[in-house]
C-alpha cells in the first residue's frame, strides 16, 4: 500500500498518525524507503520501512461506512461466552495487534461487558482503556471532529444499552 506525505494512517495498537516524510535511508547496509509517521496520541515519530507496511498492518484511517458499522456493532451486538482469562487475553491481544477498527471494537465491547459482571484484571483494564483510546482517536479523525464529540456520542450509545462505561484513566 502506498501512502503520501499528509496521509492519515493507523499504526496497529499505537493509533492514528500522519505520514510526515518519505525518505530513503541506508540503515541495514542497503538503501530502503521509509515512511516517517507522527502519532497523534503521544507525538512519537515512527519509521516504517515501505517493505514492512503489510507486515505491521499499517493502513488508512477507516471511512464513514466502516465507522458506522463499528458504532452499530458497539450498540447492538451481543457477545458470546468468554474464554478463561489466559485464552481471552491472548485472543484480545491478537485482535488489538491486528489494527482492525472492528476487532478493536470487539475487544472493547467484550471487556466492557465482562467488567459489568466482575472486576477486570489489571492487564485487561489497561487493554480496555487502550481499546477506548484507539476507537475514539480513529473515529474522531475519520469523522473530522474532536475526541470530545466522539466520546460524548459513544457514551450515549452505551447509556442506551444500559452498559456502564468505566472511564479510562
Amino acid at each position: 500500500m502506498d501512502f503520501r506525505v499528509g496521509d492519515k494512517v493507523v499504526y496497529p495498537n499505537q493509533g492514528v498518525g500522519v505520514v510526515e516524510q518519505i525518505s530513503n535511508r541506508n540503515l541495514t547496509g542497503r538503501p530502503e524507503t521509509f515512511y516517517l509517521l507522527k502519532l497523534h496520541s503521544n507525538g512519537l515519530r515512527v519509521m516504517v520501512p515501505m517493505t514492512n507496511v503489510t507486515h505491521v498492518g499499517l493502513r488508512r484511517v477507516a471511512r464513514g461506512r466502516e465507522v458506522g458499522t463499528v458504532l452499530d456493532y458497539l450498540y447492538k451486538a451481543e457477545i458470546g461466552p468468554q474464554a478463561d482469562w489466559k485464552g481471552r487475553f491472548k485472543l484480545n491481544s491478537e485482535k488489538m495487534r491486528s489494527g482492525s477498527l472492528q476487532q478493536v471494537a470487539e475487544v472493547f465491547k467484550a471487556l466492557l461487558m465482562l467488567s459489568q459482571e466482575k472486576p477486570l484484571s489489571f492487564r485487561e483494564k489497561k487493554m480496555l482503556d487502550r481499546a477506548w483510546q484507539l476507537l475514539v482517536d480513529e473515529i474522531s479523525v475519520a469523522r473530522d471532529t474532536t475526541r470530545e464529540m466522539i466520546e460524548t456520542e459513544m457514551l450515549k450509545i452505551f447509556s442506551k444499552s444500559n452498559l456502564k462505561l468505566p472511564l479510562p484513566s
